[in-house]
């Protein structure tokens, strides 16, 4: 088997050698019974502590992929562990599985990552990705989104959209206030869709005013993740007549967030928080993203499932 050890990267040694180990057991480099190394042999050709590699075998033997025999080395085990194979470590197993069929084939691995790429390119997008900076308000936008469509969601920063890995098997989506900065971060060319959102303002007002002409002499409770939506709602509660000292105002980051909800008439929150008020708060959710533009979004899933069979 070829181990190859990068002193220069942030990955332990040891965890390089495990790593290396499980993925040659998976993709049938190294057959059961396969005698390895001695940690002699690897602190000699690449210039590590024996310790090092004894910890690496140890660590390999405790989780069920190889058997150290006293006197005589360090053996691939003849069977798998017994506990079911994490998500990655399952995908390294059809990956190696790939390799080695390639090789059988007589292909090399640098053809076989380079169709792999092309085949990965190929493919119709299988997920949503959502780019924006404020992980509080990417966490409320993907939980409506997850609600609406059939896709996966995932989010991450507008910095990280930059890596064609992150964007790969993805349609990208941003809120229209950051839709001009996340574009210069892409590359030319790159499909994004804007999301269709309420104007936050006037249709929180709205939905405000449909609730207060009955309650705007009680408690009224704000609760979020996101700063910005406590600002909003209580700067639209007060336009709505109520009195600043009739709010009660929650960040939801906070570790005693919900103390005193249950007190009040009612709770303007996200999607998001009103999963998790107390017993007894009565949420007066607000959502965010507009139903017109979420039917679009599911329209297009549709398509895509159409042009793959079995997606």
């Amino acid at each position: 088997m070829r181990l190859w050890l990068n002193r220069t990267g942030d990955i332990p040694l040891r965890e390089q050698l495990v790593t290396q180990v499980i993925l040659g057991i998976l993709g049938q480099e190294l057959t059961p019974g396969q005698r390895l190394p001695s940690t002699r042999e690897l602190a000699r050709r690449f210039g590590i502590h024996a310790n090092t590699a004894s910890t690496a075998y140890r660590e390999l033997e405790s989780e069920g992929w190889v058997e150290l025999r006293h006197g005589s080395g360090v053996y691939v085990r003849a069977t798998r562990p017994a506990a079911p194979l994490s998500t990655e470590l399952a995908v390294d197993q059809l990956i190696g599985e790939l390799a080695a069929k390639g090789r059988r084939l007589g292909a090399g691995d640098e053809l076989v990552r380079a169709r792999l790429r092309r085949w990965l390119q190929a493919q119709p997008p299988s997920q949503w990705l959502l780019i924006d900076p404020d992980p509080e308000l990417r966490a409320i936008v993907m939980h409506e989104m997850e609600q609406a469509l059939g896709f996966p969601v995932t989010g991450c920063a507008p910095v990280e959209c930059e890596a064609a890995a992150v964007r790969s098997g993805a349609m990208l989506v941003v809120l229209p206030s950051k839709a001009e900065g996340v574009r210069k971060l892409l590359p030319p060319g790159t499909e994004l869709t804007i999301l269709k959102v309420h104007p936050v303002a006037p249709a929180l007002l709205e939905h405000l005013e449909r609730y207060m002409p009955d309650h705007a002499g009680e408690l009224i409770g704000i609760a979020s993740r996101w700063s910005e939506f406590q600002r909003l709602a209580q700067t639209m509660l007060i336009a709505a007549g109520m009195a600043p000292e009739s709010l009660l105002v929650r960040d939801a980051t906070q570790a005693d967030w919900k103390r005193g909800l249950e007190t009040t008439s009612g709770v303007v929150c996200d999607a998001v928080t009103a999963l998790e008020l107390p017993e007894g708060a009565f949420p007066l959710r607000f959502t965010l993203l507009d139903e017109a533009g979420l039917a679009e979004m599911q329209q297009r899933e549709q398509a895509v499932a159409a042009a793959v069979p079995g997606l």
